[in-house]
């Protein structure tokens, strides 16, 4: 299982605390993250994570490649929804590779933990049938 870990700047706390709750279920997977948010996961988790550029110098289109060639399972992408981004065309270009290629993505926590207690349950086994 490939799970992707993305972070707005205002966003990254809560992602990193919800690494650290759902270790026991990420530690199962291949991980990978943009800059930032990838380091700070790691020093909070000790988990192995595939960094990638931060978001506005590139990173969601790296993971976005990923998703493109049908290598990534799953994205949680924690959004501030309040905040301009300056890059918000590659965040819409993933969110739409997204769509495009059947990856569940979630931009919030609550999805997020819906997502991840059905990984923890087994739920996401169709992603093997492709």
């Amino acid at each position: 299982m490939n799970i992707a870990l993305i972070a707005h700047d205002k966003k990254k706390d809560t992602l990193v605390n919800f690494a650290v709750a759902y270790k026991h279920i990420f530690e199962k997977a291949t991980l990978y993250a943009t800059g930032t948010t990838g380091l700070r996961i790691m020093e909070a988790t000790g988990m192995t994570i595939n960094r990638f550029l931060s978001g506005p110098l590139g990173g969601d289109q790296q993971i976005g490649a990923l998703i493109a060639e049908d290598r990534m399972d799953l994205v949680l992408f924690f959004r501030d929804p309040l905040a301009a981004q300056p890059h918000e065309p590659d965040i819409l270009a993933l969110l739409r590779l997204c769509d495009v290629h059947d990856i569940p993505v979630a931009t919030n926590i609550a999805t997020a933990e819906i997502l991840v207690k059905a990984l923890e349950r087994g739920d996401f086994a169709w992603r093997e049938v492709k």
